[in-house]
């Protein structure tokens, strides 16, 4: 038997995403009403420590997060096969002061020293514990949370001795005279084939099977409909970049928006499951239930 088609929605959906350049550039299309038939939205900006906290009260319908927050959540929530950040070569990087002339750190001159994080439950700082555990003889000191903005001043002023830095930071952070130590990202690629899964949507599993499936092909068409047409979103993106240079804008939607972000693919499922499944493993996340990430 066909399934009925869900009845309209009589209010907008809350959702919550960041104001970084490539979720803005995702979502333009669908947040003003340009995909045919999708539900409107009532949109809220966030940075991702925000969000994943909301998604762990079950607030909002649809939500962008961490990637590493999925185990505690996808009993209410369901991932959406689209609109995320997942790919290769945009991984997060641990960044300290320039090393003086002829010196070289490693990951063992973290040793009991103080890194900033953006977030204890973000992608960013699973795929770092990963990393560490095996290039940290002994492991990292304290660990400090700061907004991701904050990180680089607070590198390269000396209030902590390394940052763990997402987003924009890839491209700007010799602006702050900084040295990148290690590369998060090609420590995963290269430990484990697989591409690099960041941020996921999520929606309400409570909105119902054909819902979210609705909602899933609303992202999708945002997502080719910003391809199709890259001027239409330029004003909102900028709107939203924080002062960010057009340029560097253009690089961060450049690596982050993909062809996984049209659709995760068996790829990107594989990429899912193998994070969560070894973090699990190393007992830093709980274990997936079966089924947990079946898709949409």
């Amino acid at each position: 038997m066909t399934e009925p088609l869900s009845e309209p929605l009589t209010e907008p959906l809350k959702i919550a995403y960041s104001p970084c350049p490539n979720d803005t550039f995702v979502f333009d299309a669908w947040a003003h009403g340009r995909v045919p038939g999708a539900p409107a939205l009532d949109v809220t900006f966030a940075d991702i420590d925000i969000t994943n906290g909301m998604a762990e009260r079950g607030e909002f319908d649809v939500l962008k997060v961490s990637y590493a927050v999925l185990p505690w959540v996808l009993d209410d929530y369901a991932l959406l096969p689209c609109g995320g950040a997942l790919g290769r070569g945009c991984g997060p990087l641990v960044l300290t002061r320039r090393p003086g002339e002829g010196q070289q750190l490693t990951g063992k001159e973290l040793a009991g020293k103080t890194v900033a994080v953006p977030s204890e439950r973000s992608t960013a700082y699973l795929l770092f514990r990963l990393w560490a555990a095996a290039e940290v003889p002994g492991g990292v000191g304290e660990i400090k949370v700061l907004p991701f903005h904050a990180i680089m001043p607070a590198v390269r002023d000396g209030e902590v001795d390394a940052g763990l830095v997402i987003h924009e930071a890839r491209f700007t952070y010799q602006n702050y005279g900084l040295h990148c130590l290690a590369d998060m990202g090609e420590h995963w690629e290269r430990t484990t084939g697989l591409p690099i899964p960041l941020g996921a949507i999520i929606a309400k599993r409570s909105l119902g099977a054909e819902r979210l499936r609705e909602l899933a092909d609303a992202a999708r068409r945002s997502v080719r409909m910003a391809w199709d047409d890259p001027e239409a979103s330029r004003a909102y993106v900028l709107e939203h970049a924080q002062e960010m240079d057009p340029a560097v804008a253009d690089q961060h939607i450049g690596l982050y928006v993909n062809e996984f972000t049209a659709d995760l693919g068996e790829s990107g499922y594989a990429a899912v499951r193998g994070l969560l499944t070894r973090a699990a493993a190393e007992g830093l996340v709980p274990p997936l239930a079966p089924g947990a990430l079946d898709a949409v």
